[in-house]
Order: C-alpha cells, then structure tokens, then sequence
C-alpha cells in the first residue's frame, strides 16, 4: 500500500523487549565478562549483497542511471512493454468490457477488468515458458483516478467499484512472434473482486469471532482486500497476503483493547464504513477478524473456491514464502508491514502430496496449510534467534490470559507474540529463501519513528535512528527449514553514501538505493531487490539522488548491485516472476503519479504522471509488465 506516513499503522503497545533492549542485556554480560560471543557479527552489517560462500554467476547487463522522468527504464539490449494495466479487460467471454479512460466505467464493468493498482505476481506454466497464468493482486484504489469526480462525494455505488477493484485477478498470456500478449477470452480468466467468496481453512474455520450474521457458520467471507506480495507454492498454488485491512473498517469511536491492537480507527480511509455495513465496525465487529489472514488460490482450477488459511496466522501480511524441509513439509515464512510488528513461521504436520488419483498436486494438497505450527520470531543479539511456538495451552497462551482455543491464538496472533516475546522489527516486507543455501531474506523498508521519543532505540537489527533507507536482514535456521533456532545477520544497509547524516549513508556496494520491499532469486541465484520509497521522500532530502523507484540485481558472489529499472514518477516498482526458462521477466508497475496524500486530483488525473498510455486527457495506471532481451537470452546475463 502507499506509505504515507502519516496514517501508516503503529500498534504495537506491549512490553516485551525489542532488540534494542536484549542487546543492553547481552552488552553488559559481555562487559562483565560472561558473553560467550562478541556483538561484532550483528551490529557490523556485511557490505553490499555479501557472499556467503557460494559460487555464483555474474551479473551480464550494464546498469543504468538513476530514473527522474515519466518512463520507464532497462539496459541496453532489453525491451520492457505494459501487458496487462488496470482496467483491461481479463479475458472473461461474453463480458470484456473496453477501458474508458475517463474513469467513466461502471462497478460491474470494473468486477471484470484488472483491479487497482497491481502488486504480486507469479506465473504458473501451460505451454513451457511460451504460454502460461499470471496470478495477480490489487492492493489498494486511488478513488481520485477511478471515479468521475473522484472520492467526494462517496455513494454506495463508487464504493462498490472501489471493492471491485481489489482482489486477485488470473489472466491467460502468451509468446507470439517474440511479443507477449494477453489471450482473451480464455477459460482461465478469473476476477476475485470483494464480492467472491473464500473459504475460512484451519484453525479459526468456524470459529464464534469469525462469526456475522451474514455468515452465521463463520466458513465464507465475501473478498480479500489491500493484497500485497505473493508467491508460488512447489504445489503450484498462488499465495497472497492481506495487508492494512484495518484501513478500510471505521466506527470505532471506543474501540475495544483488541481492536485497538489491530489499528481500529474511527473512519475508514475509503468511506466503505458509511456505504457497507460489513466495514462499520459498531454493526459487524466480527468482521474485522476476517481479515489479516494469507490466501490461497489455484490458478489453474477456474472452478475452484480461494481460502483463507488461518493457520498461518493474522497479521498485516506483506505475503507468504514457503520452503521445503528435507522430509518434505512446507515452512511457510510471513511478516507484517507495520512499525514494530513480527515475523513468523509455520512448519505443515503433513508432507507435501504428489500428483495422482485423477488429483492434481494442488488439489492433492487442498488442506496442507491447515495443518501444522506456528512460530514468532525472537532475534537475540548474540546472532543467534529463536521460534517461539503460539500454540494454545503453551506458556501463556491460556484461557486465563484471553485464548480460549487455538482459534483464538492465531486470530489475535499479535497479542500472542506480544505474551511470547517475539521480536518487534521494522516494517517487514518480502521474503525470499536462496536455493543454493537456504538461507531466508526479508526487506525492512523503512522505519522514521526508531528511535523517537517513547518508540524503541537502535538495536543490531535496526541499527540506524529516523531510518528512512531500509535494510534487508537474513538467517538461516538450525539444521533444516522447520529448526527452531536459526542464526542471523544484516545483508546491507540501504542509502546513499554521499548524505551528511551517517544513519543515511548505507555500505551498499554498487548502485545506491533505498526502501527495499520486493526481493526474489531467479533461478541462477542472482538477487533481484524493488524498492518503495514514497511520493513525500522522493526526490528531495537525503533521497535527492536516488531518484524513482527501481529494481536492481545483486551477486551474492561478488556483493555487487547494479541498477536494471527504474519506474515512471511516484511508481512503486513490485512482483517479479520468470518464465522456466529465464527469458521473460514480468514485473509489476504499481501507482505511478502517487500524489503525497495517496488520492490524486480528478481534475488533474496526470499531475505527475501519464504512464503507460500517455493519452491525451488520460491517467496513469497501474500494470504488470513483460521484459524481454532482444536477443531473446536469459534475462540478467
């Protein structure tokens, strides 16, 4: 979602220690002569993206300045094209209405065009790497760009286009003559607008707090909104998280302990609260607890039902990775963007089902994420960290302490972090593991309020007061992906190193750059880093010479990172997948124009940008993108 910072949610009221505070602790017993390690290995981040002893290729492209106009950008040699923008029609036959590009299309007309403002991706293969799926989301709207007048005044009616904007969408995309286009109609295409329905899988399934009166059985819930990242499981399913869901409820004029620990607010930022009951949260409280959760999607089944997987836990979920232990169980990794939130674990109690029965291996696996435990992050400051299970009826997880069931633990999954101690960190965002070592990376985006007044100081893992720039962190657990203890350590530290300000410097080696958010490795283990610094940073301050948002490759052999892309104005660059065969990257293109308030002046739709049309009277939009070499080789090389 866009990162104003000003309404960005910050929650987290509970004592336990942030790193900070361990590391007070671990700092004395070394100066007492009782530590047996020293702080050296954390609080000294590795320069640039630091080999970890592994071989790997090199990166083949020359980069590229930094972006500060209306285009977007790539190396000599490559060609990026917009394939699929916001409102195009998904392909669905008899029912593809065309895009007007004065924002005059109806919220019908929206329920089967590409939603708002794409962020996750992945592609799921038909025919090799010639001809496949995108799974996408739509995280948020920008009301001022897809109504006729904008967001004043609300009615029912533009709220309803607003939810059909959200959602997941699949679209067929195939390789003709080197272009990539969008097959349409096709029997694969698919909008999940707020009027879907998901399934309620694991644990809250049922549950009394997932109970409304519209669902009296607490197993449906009408859409998914504010996605954010995703992925693609070995099971060939599509991951997806639900983000700042908070944003979009309003009416808690008191609001209750527990919805205060989750960024209840008053009004909603979209007005849905006064158009739709679900969204007041005086009507239907139990509807806040319907979200927060990872949904799973089957792309290739265009019958089948998206569920929501409760086991995995409720958050603000940027997204879900999964590993596989060597006995092959899934380990599904998440965190939370939001200030001083967690990162979490779950390990499958069943081992992943082949193909087979007339089955294919997504339905074989239909309740795998159903099952299984749960763990918090606890980084300590000797390098070292733990998973702590939130597991009813462990430690404090009890009735007394207001977790009836396990239900009720991973429903209120933040209050149970709070109880176990796990690790308060910094806007976690994307994750990715290394094949070639199964180490886990996360990108902390950005954090301005460490450091303030009555917030947690500088620790090892955030080590930088008012960081505006982000850090990526990694670790590796003991032993296989479901170990529970796990070693750490800082990758890189984002900046520029000709700021004033040592907290916004950074040890990147190569081209600068701050905000990382998406983070992926393509199949040679080259490290592809997006970033997502916000209309109000851009372009000023200490991100004057960073310019737009971009998207750069680094070589863990060497550290080095080396600019690939840059965005159109106030884009967020965001989502990568690859084609099997490494020759087609798709990326997604998300907000660009973003104005500082995150709702743009319908009178003035292209203020700050036109992309990718670049119509006359037209508006900027979203869309996936497809980049190609014109030699057709292996992107990167």
């Amino acid at each position: 979602m866009a990162k104003d910072f000003s309404t960005m949610e910050d929650s987290n009221r509970s004592s336990n220690p942030d790193i900070h505070q361990v590391i007070a602790a671990s700092r004395r017993r070394f100066l007492q002569g009782g530590a047996a390690v020293t702080l050296a290995s954390v609080l000294a981040p590795l320069a640039g993206c630091a080999a970890l002893g592994q071989a790997q290729p090199k990166i083949g492209f020359k980069g590229i300045p930094v972006g500060m106009g209306d285009r977007l950008v790539v190396p000599e040699g490559y060609v990026a094209t917009a394939l699929a923008a916001w409102g195009e029609p998904v392909g669905i036959a008899r029912n593809m209405p065309a895009f007007k590009m004065d924002g005059s299309n109806t919220a019908d007309d929206q329920a089967v065009q590409m939603g708002m403002h794409h962020d996750g991706l992945a592609y799921f293969a038909l025919d090799g790497s010639r001809r496949g799926l995108l799974a996408i989301n739509h995280e948020y709207t920008d009301d001022g760009l897809l109504h006729v007048g904008g967001f004043n005044a609300m009615n029912a009616e533009k709220v309803r286009k607003s939810q059909n904007a959200h959602g997941l969408s699949v679209i067929e995309v195939e390789l003709n003559n080197q272009q990539w286009q969008m097959v349409r109609p096709s029997r694969y295409a698919r909008r999940l607008p707020m009027s879907a329905p998901f399934s309620v899988g694991g644990p809250a399934a049922g549950h009394p707090l997932m109970r409304t009166a519209a669902d009296p059985e607490g197993r449906t819930v009408l859409g998914t909104l504010n996605n954010c990242a995703s992925s693609k499981t070995p099971w060939g399913t599509y991951l997806s998280g639900e983000e700042n869901f908070a944003f979009y409820f309003g009416g808690a004029d008191k609001p209750t302990p527990d919805q205060s620990r989750w960024g209840a607010r008053k009004d909603g930022l979209y007005a849905w609260d006064k158009h739709d009951a679900r969204f007041d949260l005086k009507q239907n409280p139990n509807e806040y607890h319907r979200f927060g959760w990872v949904v799973e999607l089957d792309p290739m089944d265009p019958t089948s039902t998206p569920v929501k997987r409760t086991a995995l836990g409720r958050a603000a979920h940027e997204g879900a990775w999964v590993g596989v232990t060597r006995d092959g169980r899934a380990v599904v990794y998440s965190g939370e963007d939001a200030r001083f939130e967690y990162i979490y674990k779950f390990v499958s109690r069943d081992k992943i089902a082949p193909a087979g029965n007339g089955l294919t291996q997504a339905q074989a696996n239909r309740e795998l994420l159903d099952h299984g435990t749960l763990y918090v992050a606890r980084f300590d400051a000797d390098g070292r960290g733990q998973w702590l299970p939130l597991v009813h009826g462990q430690g404090p997880l009890t009735a007394a302490n207001g977790f009836a069931d396990q239900g009720e633990v991973v429903i209120k999954a933040r209050q149970a972090s709070d109880l176990l101690g796990g690790t308060k960190m910094d806007r976690p965002e994307w994750l990715t593991i290394d094949p070639a070592n199964g180490w886990v990376y996360c990108t902390l985006t950005n954090n301005s309020q460490r450091g303030t007044a009555g917030k947690p100081g500088v620790d090892a893992a955030n080590p930088r007061a008012n960081n505006v720039m982000g850090q990526i962190i990694r670790w590796k657990d003991e032993g296989d992906f479901d170990g529970r203890r796990f070693e750490w350590n800082l990758m890189v530290l984002a900046g520029d190193p000709a700021n004033e300000r040592a907290e916004a410097k950074g040890n990147i080696k190569g081209d600068i750059y701050a905000c990382p958010d998406g983070i992926a490795f393509d199949q040679r283990g080259v490290l592809w880093i997006q970033t997502d610094a916000h209309a109000t940073q851009m372009y000023q301050g200490e991100l004057a010479r960073i310019g737009n948002n971009q998207m750069l490759a680094c070589d863990p052999a060497t550290g080095e990172t080396r600019r690939f892309l840059t965005g159109p104005t106030n884009c967020e660059v965001t989502g990568v997948a690859l084609t099997p065969d490494g020759t087609t990257m798709f990326i997604s293109i998300q907000h660009p124009g973003e104005t500082p308030s995150d709702r743009s002046d319908p009178a003035q739709p292209g203020k700050f940008s036109n992309w990718p049309d670049y119509a006359a009277g037209g508006r900027p939009r979203s869309a996936a993108v497809v980049i190609r070499k014109l030699d057709g080789g292996v992107i990167g090389t």
